[in-house]
Protein backbone atom coordinates (compact mmCIF):
# COMPACT_ATOMS: atom_id res chain seq x y z
CA UNK A 1 0.00 0.00 0.00
CA UNK A 2 1.43 3.64 -0.94
CA UNK A 3 2.36 5.60 2.38
CA UNK A 4 -0.26 7.87 2.01
CA UNK A 5 1.62 10.24 4.57
CA UNK A 6 3.81 11.49 1.86
CA UNK A 7 1.37 12.31 -0.21
CA UNK A 8 -1.00 14.02 1.67
CA UNK A 9 -1.32 16.85 4.40
CA UNK A 10 -3.45 17.60 7.56
CA UNK A 11 -3.07 21.44 8.45
CA UNK A 12 -5.38 23.20 10.98
CA UNK A 13 -5.29 26.32 8.51
CA UNK A 14 -6.19 24.65 5.24
CA UNK A 15 -9.22 23.32 4.45
CA UNK A 16 -10.79 23.03 8.02
CA UNK A 17 -8.09 20.83 8.96
CA UNK A 18 -9.88 18.13 6.59
CA UNK A 19 -6.98 16.02 4.70
CA UNK A 20 -4.92 17.62 1.72
CA UNK A 21 -2.79 16.28 -1.39
CA UNK A 22 0.67 17.87 -0.50
CA UNK A 23 0.87 21.01 -2.16
CA UNK A 24 -2.42 21.86 -3.39
CA UNK A 25 -5.20 22.41 -1.34
CA UNK A 26 -7.59 19.52 -2.86
CA UNK A 27 -8.84 17.44 -0.26
CA UNK A 28 -9.21 14.06 0.18
CA UNK A 29 -13.16 14.08 0.08
CA UNK A 30 -12.81 16.66 -3.00
CA UNK A 31 -11.27 13.40 -4.99
CA UNK A 32 -13.43 10.87 -4.12
CA UNK A 33 -16.11 12.82 -4.85
CA UNK A 34 -15.22 13.43 -8.31
CA UNK A 35 -14.81 9.09 -8.38
CA UNK A 36 -18.43 8.62 -6.68
CA UNK A 37 -19.75 11.06 -9.49
CA UNK A 38 -18.31 8.96 -12.15
CA UNK A 39 -15.26 11.12 -13.45
CA UNK A 40 -12.29 8.04 -14.46
CA UNK A 41 -8.98 9.04 -13.63
CA UNK A 42 -7.92 10.08 -16.81
CA UNK A 43 -10.42 12.73 -16.25
CA UNK A 44 -9.51 13.93 -13.29
CA UNK A 45 -6.11 14.25 -13.61
CA UNK A 46 -6.55 16.11 -17.31
CA UNK A 47 -9.13 18.59 -15.21
CA UNK A 48 -6.94 18.90 -12.12
CA UNK A 49 -3.18 19.01 -13.52
CA UNK A 50 -1.68 19.91 -10.49
CA UNK A 51 -2.55 16.19 -9.70
CA UNK A 52 -0.27 13.22 -10.11
CA UNK A 53 -1.42 9.20 -10.23
CA UNK A 54 0.39 8.48 -6.96
CA UNK A 55 -1.57 11.18 -5.09
CA UNK A 56 -4.78 9.58 -6.16
CA UNK A 57 -3.00 6.46 -4.72
CA UNK A 58 -2.65 8.56 -1.53
CA UNK A 59 -6.74 9.42 -1.14
CA UNK A 60 -7.22 5.64 -2.40
CA UNK A 61 -4.63 4.20 0.95
CA UNK A 62 -6.07 6.71 3.11
CA UNK A 63 -9.48 5.97 2.57
CA UNK A 64 -8.52 2.53 3.01
CA UNK A 65 -7.06 2.56 6.08
CA UNK A 66 -9.82 4.98 7.74
CA UNK A 67 -12.52 2.36 6.80
CA UNK A 68 -10.18 -0.35 8.25
CA UNK A 69 -10.11 1.43 11.51
CA UNK A 70 -13.50 2.68 11.56
CA UNK A 71 -15.96 0.79 14.76
CA UNK A 72 -19.32 0.63 14.15
CA UNK A 73 -21.25 0.58 17.59
CA UNK A 74 -24.54 -1.02 17.38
Amino acid sequence: MVNYQERLFIDPEVRFGKPCIRGTRITVYDVLSLFASGMSLPEILQDFPELREEDIQAVWAYAADREHSLMIAS
